[in-house]
């Protein structure tokens, strides 16, 4: 367990890094840049002083509008600040004041921020999947000059799994392509298994994929069961085709948003996944 001032500013540091996550969130997909101009409402333009982006509380105390033209302003910020500050303690208290609790917080940081901009713009930038890729090879170093024990992968092994996530996930987007004879995976996709690769090495990288594709099909299987039962429900009631609005198609949901939680998942519990996947592999056998 952690004490309560670390605890507090695990809290408040991570929540300010959230802060800047939202920035990055909204600006990167327009290539736009995440230092200037400041901070302003998206609608309006209205500059925000600081005492208007303290995390959090800024955005009850406004009523989640904007102090200028008092306009809604989207609960998504004091949400990804809530649940960045929140991963932060996670770390902490998991693998305590450690170099290795910082690489996991920043590690789910940026992967929060892949999957949120993923989800709402059908893209992953540069911005995320470079400074990433950067940020898991230099503290791979570090780490291993300090001789640091961690869940992340070894130097060799993140160049390697770099190079096997991104090449992995590059076949299954041609095979993708092959089958549904449509482009099935984005290159935004390709970059973030080179940044998960880097964090997680080879084999974990391959078993970032399954567990990703495992909630895409889930959740696919959850949007597959409303619509076909909308369909049936309309030529029921037999309406007029001419009459008849078009049914809303199946929506299309990106593959970074359940390969960027699968990457967390593998880089805290992968070793135990696997080792008790292998157990029962040896009790069967």
């Amino acid at each position: 367990m952690i004490d309560a001032f670390l605890g507090t500013f695990a809290f408040v540091f991570g929540a300010s890094v959230g802060s800047f996550l939202n920035v990055c969130i909204g600006r990167w997909p327009h290539n736009e840049s995440v230092i200037s101009p400041p901070s302003r409402c998206p609608r309006c333009g209205h500059p925000i002083g600081w005492y208007d982006n303290i995390p959090i509380i800024s955005w009850l105390l406004l009523r989640g509008k904007c102090r200028g033209c008092a306009l809604p302003i989207s609960a998504q910020y004091p949400v990804v600040e809530l649940v960045v500050g929140v991963l932060w303690v996670a770390a902490a208290i998991y693998y305590g004041a450690t170099f290795a609790a910082l690489r996991v917080a920043i590690f789910a940081t940026l992967m929060l921020g892949i999957a949120v901009t993923d989800a709402k713009h059908y893209l992953i930038p540069d911005g995320f999947t470079v400074s990433g890729l950067v940020f898991m090879v230099v503290a791979s170093l570090v780490a291993a000059f300090r001789g640091d024990a961690s869940p992340f992968a070894t130097p060799y092994d993140a160049l390697i799994g770099a190079c096997v996530g991104a090449g992995a996930v590059s076949i299954v987007g041609w095979l993708g392509e092959v089958v549904l004879k449509r482009e099935a995976m984005g290159f935004g996709d390709v970059t973030l298994m080179a940044v998960v690769g880097a964090a997680v090495g080879p084999a974990r990288s391959l078993l970032v994929l399954f567990i990703g594709a495992a909630l895409g099909a889930i959740t696919f299987l959850g949007l597959v069961y409303p619509y076909v039962r909308l369909r049936g429900q309309a030529r029921s009631e037999q309406i007029d085709l001419e009459l008849e609005a078009p049914a809303p198609g199946l929506p299309e949901v990106p593959f970074g948003v359940f390969l960027a939680p699968a990457a967390v998942i593998v880089l805290v519990w992968g070793e135990r996944i696997m080792s008790w996947y292998l157990d029962r592999i040896v009790q069967v056998t």
